[in-house]
Order: structure tokens, then sequence, then C-alpha cells
């Protein structure tokens, strides 16, 4: 599928352009701030305040969600020493494609030597019909520290939507001190066998995975074995660099939440870092 990431911005007709550039820095006192901030819709940001010695920020989305044609793009920085945790309050929504041009979202995100950022988003939910593309570029340098959450729905579930959505394609590189460590490349389409994997564990089952940067010897790896049930589907594993992933099938998005839940507090207790609060449902 070719798709055009021109730079065009502002709001047409049928569409918007909006994007995102975000940087965090610290005062001669360690206090973190937001050195830069440049944003248009459909992103809005909260006002960031300090929790637990990190800044945390809501990215907000005014709008009723993305369709086809949307274009977002997100440039977010951690700058040296810098702790930096991002949440949106609400899912993320793609409607029913007008045309053959899907939604597109390109994000790219800088963690600086020294600095921590988190990145934990409700669900995403793919109406029927959606068409969405998806591009992530994550990039650590030396002594940074990571935790990436990521959690696709099935559908509106309560609609009768599971699984209808017309294409989702996902794009995921991580570079730690300029080397490959992770790349992602898929595409979940309805029609086809790639959504197998998904519907043969549970009929609707919830996607969530985490990228997060951790000492070998502090990985809670028998506390997170602890987490498979009969409503959580769980696997986790070491990367290169002192990145792991984790990856789960949930059946509900009540599993769902519970689990994000007990992973955060089990990762952030192993780091020996304070969790911030999210002012939300996650904790």
């Amino acid at each position: 599928m070719s798709i055009s990431l021109s730079n065009e911005e502002g709001i047409t007709g049928l569409s918007i352009r909006g994007h995102l550039n975000l940087r965090s820095d610290v005062r001669s006192d360690g206090t973190p701030f937001l050195s830069r901030q440049s944003f248009r819709a459909p992103i809005h940001l909260s006002k960031a305040h300090v929790e637990s010695g990190s800044l945390l920020v809501h990215l907000v989305n005014p709008t009723a969600g993305f369709f086809d044609g949307d274009r977002l793009d997100l440039d977010i920085t951690a700058g040296e020493k810098s702790r930096l945790v991002l949440s949106t309050p609400g899912a993320s929504r793609v409607y029913r494609a007008r045309g053959e041009s899907p939604a597109i979202c390109r994000q790219r995100l800088t963690v600086e030597s020294g600095a921590f950022m988190e990145w934990i988003p409700e669900p995403f939910i793919p109406q029927a019909g959606a068409r969405y593309f998806q591009r992530t570029g994550i990039h650590l340098a030396e002594n940074a520290g990571l935790l990436f959450f990521e959690w696709i729905a099935p559908g509106r579930v309560a609609r009768g939507e599971v699984f209808a959505y017309e294409s989702l394609r996902w794009e995921l590189d991580l570079i730690a001190h300029d080397k490959l460590i992770a790349r992602e490349r898929f595409e979940l389409k309805p029609g086809d066998h790639s959504l197998t994997a998904l519907r043969e564990k549970f009929p609707a089952a919830h996607y969530v995975t985490a990228y997060v940067t951790m000492a070998a010897d502090a990985w809670p790896a028998a506390e997170l074995d602890a987490l498979h049930d009969d409503r959580t589907y769980l696997g986790h594993g070491p990367l290169l660099e002192n990145v792991h992933i984790v990856r789960a099938l949930c059946a509900d998005s009540l599993a769902a939440r519970a689990l994000i839940g007990e992973l955060r507090c089990l990762l952030y207790q192993g780091s020996g870092q304070p969790m911030p609060r999210l002012g939300r449902i996650i904790t």
C-alpha cells in the first residue's frame, strides 16, 4: 500500500492535518518542564504538572476522532535527565472510511541520555469500516529509560462491531544506541488470516504490548508469569540493550485495563522509581 506522508498541515474540507511538537528538559534544581510545545488540532494539551518527579502531560483529542484522510504527526523528546509521562484521558477512535485513504498517525519519540519517557494511552478503538496506518519510531540514547504501552481494541464490542474494521497497518522501529532493537510490521484485515491468532484465544481479544528498559537482574519475570490466567494470555522476554517486551491477549476491556494497571506497578517497582499517578482509571 502506498501512503503519502506530506508535510501539509491545517484543515481542508474533508480532513485535518495536525501535529504535536513537544520537548521536556530540567531546570537547574532538577525540576522537569516543557521547554518546547507546538500543537494543532486534533491534538490539545492539558496543563503539564510534576507528579512523583515526572512531568505528566495529557494528550487530548477534542474532536470526535480520526477519519480517513486525517493526518497527525507527533515529535516528542524527553531531554537529557528529564522524566516525561504522556497519557490520554480518553480512547482514540477511527471512524468508517469514506474513501480509499487511511487515517495516518506518525510518531517519533526520542529519549536522550539519562532521561525517561512513559507512553500510556487509553485504548485504540477502530470502528467498522475504518482504515488506519500508524508509524512509530522510538530512539533511545545511552542510559535512557522507556515504558511504552499500546492497547488495540477489537472495535465497538457493545455495538456488535468485533474485528469489523477494514484495515489496521502498524509499523514500529525501536532504536537504542543507534542499533535497531525491535521492528514490527503488520497489517490486520478481517477478510484474511491476519486476525487468526487474535481470535483463536478470545473471540473479542484486546491486544496489549509494552516495551520496557530494565536491567536483566531486575526484570520481574515470576511476577509477570503470574499474570497469565484464563482471561489474560501473556508472554514476555528480553531483547537487546536491556530492552524487554511484554505481549498479551485479554478477553475484554476490563481484563486489559486491569493488566495494564498491574504491569505498570510491577515495572515501576522493578525500576526502583516512584510511579506517577495518572489522574484517571489506570493509576
